[in-house]
């Protein structure tokens, strides 16, 4: 972790990591038997899960609640199903949201029986405990995301986004070679960057794929990327 006054980035090397037969998992802040007490999360961000599961394999039903979870495919199919009565295949480009609340239990397997599955996880703290469990899921085309920032996720859902029951903006964006973004934080916000695929330059700090960094006061993030890149960026309250 190498902090300075404005930034800390969390180096993808100091990741947790869970390694079974069907599952590798590097997890960004404290999950599981993983935990380190300078990564218990960040402001509502409470886990960020980089899954990778085989063919045919995944979780078997389980239980949450009182927690907004997000999943984000990169690469493969993910099959969804929970106690709600849903059932669904997330896939790149889709943006799954489910609030746990008052409870609620779901199943994830990997949807190919030859392809593996690369998703994130993300978890959050809502904004009030014991709600009606939700789900959502929503598809953002690749067009919407090149080179620019799309919101996939907020507070009151606008611009199509997926509900969260936190003051969260969520955006996704893929750069190319030739793209630049600039982000403008407000006054009172705080900021997250993960790294899904890539490697980027945000304000002139290199980032790899499975790095993250906090921003801790207000500023303009600048991002570029000399190949190909994936990013996700947390506006929190």
């Amino acid at each position: 972790m190498v902090t300075t006054a404005v930034h800390t980035i969390h180096d993808r090397n100091s990741r947790g990591h869970t390694k079974i037969g069907w599952l590798d998992s590097s997890h960004t802040f404290s999950f599981g038997s993983f935990q380190d007490p300078n990564r218990m999360g960040f402001r509502s961000l409470r886990v960020i899960n980089d899954d990778r599961v085989i063919p045919g394999a995944g979780f078997g039903t389980h239980g949450h609640r009182d927690m907004e979870i997000l999943t984000y495919v990169l690469e493969g199919e993910l099959a969804h199903k929970d106690s709600l009565g849903t059932g669904s295949v997330i896939r790149p480009g889709d943006v799954q949201i489910m609030s746990a609340g008052t409870g609620i239990q779901h199943s994830e397997f990997n949807n190919s029986e030859s392809e593996a599955v690369h998703f994130l996880q993300i978890w959050m703290l809502p904004d009030r405990q014991n709600i009606p469990p939700r789900y959502d899921q929503r598809d953002f085309p690749l067009a919407e995301k090149q080179g620019k920032l799309r919101l996939v996720a907020s507070k009151d859902g606008r611009d199509g986004s997926v509900v969260i029951h936190q003051d969260i903006d969520l955006y996704v964006s893929n750069l190319s070679s030739s793209d630049r973004i600039t982000f403008e934080m407000e006054s009172d916000r705080f900021a997250w960057i993960q790294v899904a695929r890539g490697i980027v330059t945000l304000n002139g700090e290199s980032l790899r794929e499975g790095d993250g960094m906090q921003i801790n006061s207000p500023e303009l993030l600048e991002l570029t990327t000399e190949t190909s890149a994936e990013i996700l960026l947390f506006d929190l309250a």
